[in-house]
């Protein structure tokens, strides 16, 4: 089976050795995103964070060939749990009616003290 990994140019370089998103056959993977722009500016909103951090992940999902009705799982990691409610109407909007399965976590810590939010995902090549 073909493995395909991309690279974004118009996105955060990885900070470590992976990639922003890898497609296997018609499985796709997107690493974390968290909330900071190419040019390193990070808010300090928990909400505006997670809406940079979901169009990045769009844009790694759409460079693997997948879209936001094919996402069929998301992962997300808050650095504070009660903030979910700040976060759910981005991710509402973006989703649809479509309702991947999920998990939210609170972790003590992202790669970055200023990071509040984390996001990742796996989903299907759209067809």
């Amino acid at each position: 089976m073909k493995i395909e990994r991309f690279q974004l140019e118009d996105q955060m370089a990885p900070v470590s050795h992976y990639c922003h998103s890898v497609r296997a056959g018609d499985l796709i993977w997107v690493s974390g995103i968290v909330g900071m722009t190419k040019d390193g500016f990070i808010p300090e909103s928990t909400a505006e964070q997670f809406d940079i951090a979901l169009a990045a992940m769009d844009a790694c999902l759409r460079a693997a060939g997948g879209r936001s009705d094919t996402v069929t799982k998301v992962q997300v990691f808050l650095t504070n749990i009660a903030e979910r409610s700040l976060i759910n109407p981005a991710r509402e909007t973006y989703f649809g009616e479509h309702k991947p399965a999920s998990t939210l976590v609170e972790v003590s810590a992202l790669v970055d003290p200023r990071m509040t939010v984390e996001i990742e995902c796996m989903g299907i090549a759209a067809k």
